[in-house]
C-alpha cells in the first residue's frame, strides 16, 4: 500500500515495493518509489529503488534513479546509478552516471530558464555558465 506523509512538516512520500499504480503521480515533496508506476511522475525530488519500474515521463528538480524508467526524463540534477535501466530521452542541467548504467535514448542539456524555459538542445549545442555541459561520470 502506498504510504503518503500528509501531516504538516512531512518530508517525503513512499510507494512500497508491493504497490502498482496505474495513473499519474504528483507529489510536492520528495517521493521514494520502490513499486511500479504506470503513468507520469512529477515531484520535487525522486528517489527510485533498484526493483522499481516507472512506465511514463519523469519530471523533477532532482532524481536519483536505480530502477527501470521507460519514458522521457526532465530534471535539473540527475544521478543515474549503475543498476538503472532507462529507455527514453533525458533532459538535464547536471548529470552524474555510474559506470554500468544502461540508457537507450538521447541526452540533452537544458538551456537556462532565463533564455529558453523548458526547451532542450543536444548536449553538444548547450553549455553551462563555463561553456561546458555539466556531466559527471561516477566510478
Amino acid at each position: 500500500m502506498a504510504r503518503q506523509s500528509s501531516p504538516p512538516g512531512s518530508t517525503f512520500s513512499v510507494i512500497g515495493s508491493d504497490v502498482t499504480i496505474k495513473g499519474d503521480v504528483r507529489a510536492s515533496t520528495e517521493l521514494h518509489v520502490d513499486g511500479r508506476i504506470e503513468g507520469d511522475v512529477a515531484c520535487d525530488s525522486l528517489v527510485q529503488g533498484e526493483s522499481s519500474v516507472i512506465e511514463g515521463a519523469v519530471s523533477a528538480e532532482s532524481a536519483r534513479l536505480a530502477g527501470t524508467v521507460s519514458g522521457s526524463i526532465t530534471v535539473r540534477h540527475l544521478v543515474v546509478l549503475k543498476s538503472a535501466r532507462i529507455e527514453g530521452d533525458v533532459h538535464y542541467d547536471a548529470l552524474t552516471i555510474e559506470q554500468g548504467a544502461q540508457v537507450e535514448g538521447r541526452f540533452a542539456h537544458r538551456l537556462p530558464e532565463s533564455h529558453a524555459g523548458d526547451r532542450a538542445l543536444p548536449a553538444s549545442a548547450a553549455a553551462a555558465e563555463d561553456g561546458e555541459p555539466k556531466l559527471t561520470l561516477a566510478q
